[in-house]
């Protein structure tokens, strides 16, 4: 039976695909404040507004393309029952081949109804201002805004709390409660942190394994790490 890998990922592993981050210019994101396009007090604000981010993300997501390090993790899956965790909305895991994929915060190329937030429906071009579900209901982005409760959350710590091997990459473990998934792991569950910028993990009592580096050079270094460990066993 395979081991059980379970990852974390977060913006810097899409990053070097091209897709940028909020949280590397002073909370913008692209050009916007995080608080107009991605809270449920912006939608109400201003809905146009909202829908229009959104849609250029959309055709964003459409011109990048998966990066080794999304490619490497979906070939840890011959070696691996591979589990991704990720706090992106995109699908580039998906395009690089994962088959195990969870997202925290929501797909970008899903809508949901605003009454209903199981009416989930697969959107890959605009959504506009009169997009109604199937009970006359404005649709919206399927995205987990701030301030809003992560659906996915228990379904996430389940897995992590059966990893064999639990890995971070491209987090920096601000946003709760993804940040606090680590707290699952068991303390004898060896976990790697890969980011150029890591920080302290705090109240964690696994031996954490900092690989300093970008994602893609990151993850090359775990697979031969992880190789390295099972051969050992």
């Amino acid at each position: 039976m395979k081991k059980k890998l379970v990852v974390l990922t977060g913006a810097g592993i899409s990053a070097e695909s091209g897709i940028k981050t909020f949280r590397d210019s002073d909370g913008l994101w692209e050009g916007h404040d995080v608080m107009e396009v991605a809270t449920p007090e912006g939608w109400r604000k201003n809905q146009e507004l909202v829908l229009d981010f959104y849609n250029k993300r959309r055709q964003q997501l459409k011109e990048v393309e998966p990066n080794l390090g999304h490619v490497i993790l979906a070939e840890l899956e011959k070696d691996f029952d591979v589990h991704i965790i990720t706090q992106n909305v995109d699908d580039l895991h998906e395009r690089a081949g994962s088959t195990k994929v969870l997202h925290l915060h929501g797909e970008l190329l899903k809508v949901r109804s605003v009454q209903n937030k199981k009416l989930i429906l697969n959107w890959t071009e605009d959504l506009f201002t009169g997009d109604f579900d199937e009970n006359g209901h404005q649709l919206r982005p399927h995205i987990v805004w701030f301030g809003e409760e992560v659906p996915a959350l228990e379904e996430a710590i389940k897995i992590v709390e059966e990893a064999d091997y639990f890995a971070v990459i491209g987090t920096s473990l601000q946003v709760y409660p993804a940040a606090g998934l680590i707290s699952y792991t068991y303390s004898i569950t060896p976990v790697f942190y890969i980011d150029p910028k890591p920080i302290a993990i705090p109240n964690i009592q696994n031996k954490v394994e900092t690989i300093a580096k970008f994602a893609s050079e990151g993850v090359a270094d775990l697979r031969e790490k992880l190789l390295i460990l099972e051969k050992a066993i």
